[in-house]
């Protein structure tokens, strides 16, 4: 019997009418990244609260819409990296159903660990694995050139992520790092509850997924979800945060397991089961 975790109580789950308005702004945002892509860290924060925001009244994902916003919020996520790989000409890539050529950056601000770690987890979720083969290339420097102050754990663990998905030796020396690195009293520039309750969770998931340990993806997946939920519900700001209605990096971490025959025994709103069993994989060109 699957365990059951149910999703926090959302206060104000946005309207049809306010959804319909999210949307119109992140397809101009996308509109105009094609003669203004400084407009990307804005444009993927957008993308990625529009399809957290649908999931508050679709839980599951299992409507058309919920699958088009993250496949989207993953498109402008690795867009966004592509264009600050390279610092002359343009970069060819398909975002809300469209070609969109748009014009190389070089590094930006936006081009930190951060968005990296966001944009591999939803090509994961959406099982973008050409994305995932252009994200795995992005330089460690590209990164740390952003000038976005992350503790030395961060480049670790996107080295990890990196060197796993590329099958390249040294991956078990550099999770050892990403861990090793990520403890409180190292990871100062972290927040201790955001670190210990969010962001170390998909390492500790990973660690389980590399050992092929079922039984124990399956208990740290319940502990990261149960993290989640305390985090986000910690005050009422929390509650109310798109943010928190989808567990991303477990969800991508429990994508992985699950298209790699591990048993998901976890049910739960934080992780859509439609987003999860890859239901809309294949619906239309990504």
């Amino acid at each position: 019997m699957p365990t059951q975790l149910p999703r926090h109580e959302i206060p104000t789950a946005s309207s049809p009418e306010a959804l319909e308005i999210l949307h119109n702004s992140l397809i101009r945002s996308i509109d105009k990244l094609e003669n203004s892509p400084n407009g990307f860290n804005r444009t993927f924060n957008s993308s990625l609260t529009f399809a957290r925001s649908l999931c508050a009244t679709d839980a599951t994902a299992s409507r058309l819409q919920s699958w088009e916003a993250f496949v989207s919020a993953m498109q402008v996520g690795s867009a966004l990296f592509s264009a600050a790989a390279i610092s002359e000409g343009t970069v060819d890539c398909r975002i809300a159903d469209k070609m969109r050529v748009i014009p190389a950056v070089g590094p930006q601000y936006y081009a930190d660990a951060g968005n990296w770690i966001n944009a591999f987890w939803l090509a994961a979720v959406c099982r973008e694995s050409s994305r995932m083969d252009q994200l795995s290339r992005v330089p460690i420097s590209l990164l740390r050139a952003s000038g976005a102050e992350y503790d030395e754990y961060v480049y670790h663990w996107v080295d990890s992520l990196q060197t796993y998905w590329q099958e390249a030796p040294g991956l078990v020396d550099k999770l050892v790092a990403t861990i090793d690195s990520s403890y409180p009293d190292v990871a100062r520039n972290t927040d201790r509850e955001l670190l210990e309750k969010v962001l170390y969770q998909p390492i500790n998931l990973f660690h389980r997924f590399l050992r092929q340990d079922h039984d124990g993806f399956n208990e740290a997946l319940v502990e990261a979800l149960e993290h989640h939920r305390q985090y986000w519900t910690a005050n009422a700001q929390r509650a109310d945060s798109p943010e928190g209605f989808v567990a991303l990096g477990p969800l991508a971490m429990a994508c992985l397991a699950y298209d790699s025959g591990f048993p998901i025994d976890v049910e739960s709103d934080y992780l859509p089961r439609a987003l999860l069993h890859r239901s809309w994989v294949g619906e239309f060109e990504t």
